[in-house]
């Protein structure tokens, strides 16, 4: 217990050494973390990974048996009776789906790259520390504590950015790659359902001429 307190209070030591820059690399690496995680849930809370396509094609064939939020974008899209309707179907499917998807993957992506910078912007304020405290500084320990705090602050918060940003690109790498899987799915599912409309128009037309 008393190895654990020990370690947290040199954590928050180290933490404040780095002055102000700390505070934003904190908000930003949680920002980053935050959308992280609520992008993968959303993005696996659509169940398309659990649904065999065997399953969902025979759904696109009876909506009505569609489960699950693929179940529901099945019915949503095949309720169109029309070519057209099926593809401004799927438009809006992408605009409520895809798009807010986009725009949390690039607000995330901005925040990963301005870590560094951040950690940066933390080094050039501690080194501007240093040379005031050598500047101003009448010798002793007195300045050479305010030269040591300076290089302090300018070498954590570099060392901050850099470990807030390389997890983040992993993990916003990993989410590109289940985003483009997910497009994918929407796009092949577009493919079949639409192929399925059309056979579905021209069997009513030949009844039609039929008749």
């Amino acid at each position: 217990m008393d190895e654990s307190v020990s370690l947290w209070q040199q954590a928050l030591d180290i933490w404040a050494t780095g002055g102000w820059g700390m505070v934003a690399l904190a908000f930003d690496a949680v920002l980053i973390f935050y959308l992280g995680y609520n992008i993968y849930f959303r993005i696996r809370g659509k169940g398309y990974l659990h649904v065999s396509e065997k399953k969902w094609k025979k759904w696109i064939k009876d909506p009505s048996k569609g489960k699950g939020p693929i179940g529901k974008m099945i019915q949503f899209v095949m309720a169109a009776r029309t070519l057209k309707e099926i593809g401004i179907f799927f438009d809006e499917l992408n605009q409520t789906e895809v798009a807010p998807l986009n725009r949390d993957l690039k607000v995330m992506q901005t925040c990963v790259s301005v870590a560094p910078l951040l950690g940066l912007l933390g080094t050039v304020t501690g080194m501007l520390a240093t040379f005031a405290a050598l500047a101003t500084g009448s010798g002793g320990d007195k300045t050479m504590g305010m030269v040591a705090s300076g290089i302090s602050e300018a070498l954590i918060t570099t060392e901050t950015g850099l470990l807030v940003a390389l997890p983040g690109i992993i993990f916003q790498y990993k989410l590109a790659r289940e985003h483009q899987q997910y497009k994918a799915f929407l796009a092949h599912l577009q493919t079949v359902c639409t192929q399925r409309l059309y056979k579905e128009v021209r069997k009513a037309e030949k009844a039609t001429e039929g008749a």
